[in-house]
């Protein structure tokens, strides 16, 4: 396994364990549930884009690697010289553009923060719930195997 795709599990593994954190806040119901969704979904979000772009790099193997991972194929640098696209990639780019993954890189929608009176909570309308997240580290998991081991076997 190369270090980039060690850098995308473990960020992978941050963002599982926040889903976590969240999923017992959630049950624990000491906090509303768009107040969660304020501290926890764009953290969640960051770390799981964050895994999504060192496994990017890992499959482009670029002549040069980026200070920070890109969040989407476009953002990628040129692969090596001699070096095609892979097939890996352009699954992605098709991914990026409908399904779990445009979902996960949509910014959340910048809505001005409306309190409800009585209460410090505010809106959340356009943040990633929970779900959301969670079906994107799922599918993220089982890309990253698949892909992973067709990678290793070249």
């Amino acid at each position: 396994m190369s270090s980039l795709r060690g850098q995308a599990n473990h960020a992978l593994y941050l963002g599982r364990l926040l889903l976590q954190a969240w999923e017992q806040a959630r049950r624990a119901e000491n906090v509303p549930a768009n107040t969660l969704a304020q501290a926890f979904g764009p953290a969640v979000r960051e770390h799981l884009l964050t895994a999504y772009g060192w496994f990017l790099l890992d499959l482009q193997k670029p002549a040069q690697l980026p200070p920070q991972p890109p969040h989407c194929v476009a953002e990628l640098p040129p692969a090596a010289p001699g070096k095609a696209q892979p097939a890996e990639v352009t699954e992605f780019a098709q991914l990026e553009t409908q399904g779990w993954l445009s979902r996960l890189l949509q910014q959340p929608a910048a809505q001005p923060a409306r309190r409800t009176e009585g209460s410090l909570a505010v809106s959340t309308s356009g943040q990633l719930d929970w779900d959301t997240l969670q079906v994107a580290a799922d599918e993220l998991e089982a890309a990253f195997s698949r892909m992973g081991d067709l990678l290793d076997e070249c």
